[in-house]
């Protein structure tokens, strides 16, 4: 478990198919402390490719919440969801991109995608290679 948050909240329904299919889940209200303690926000785009469990989003929502008055870096939050679900879920696949709201006129967006060699995946997707 992390000490930047709990992921206890979150729930797993039983993958209802052994068939492929994708996941796209939008998440539009993420908030938390950033720099100056001032309120930081951003978006999450989740891209999941299940395994034998999916999200219930009501308990996403929730753990989303717990954010909201943890002061952390935009490097560490996207890291410590992603390494969330991955634990918690164990999808097959899983993209996390995030966008985070204009702050001293920059705005930034981080990816993270379970199917990059780094992160330990096999690059057999590579849709990724064509957006960035």
């Amino acid at each position: 478990m992390s000490k930047w948050s709990n992921a206890s909240s979150l729930q797993k329904i039983n993958n209802p198919t052994n068939e492929a299919y994708e996941a796209k889940i939008h998440a539009p209200e993420i908030t938390f402390i950033g720099a100056e303690e001032q309120p930081d926000f951003a978006t999450a785009d989740i891209t999941f490719y299940p395994d034998k469990s999916v999200i219930e989003l009501k308990s996403l929502k929730l753990y989303f919440y717990q954010f909201r008055n943890t002061h952390i870096s935009y490097e560490r939050i996207i890291n410590t969801i992603y390494d969330d679900l991955m634990n918690i879920y164990s999808p097959k696949r899983i993209r996390l991109v995030m966008k985070f709201n204009v702050r001293g006129g920059i705005t930034s967006q981080l990816t993270i995608d379970s199917d990059w060699k780094v992160r330990g995946g096999k690059e057999e997707f590579n849709d990724w290679a064509k957006s960035e």
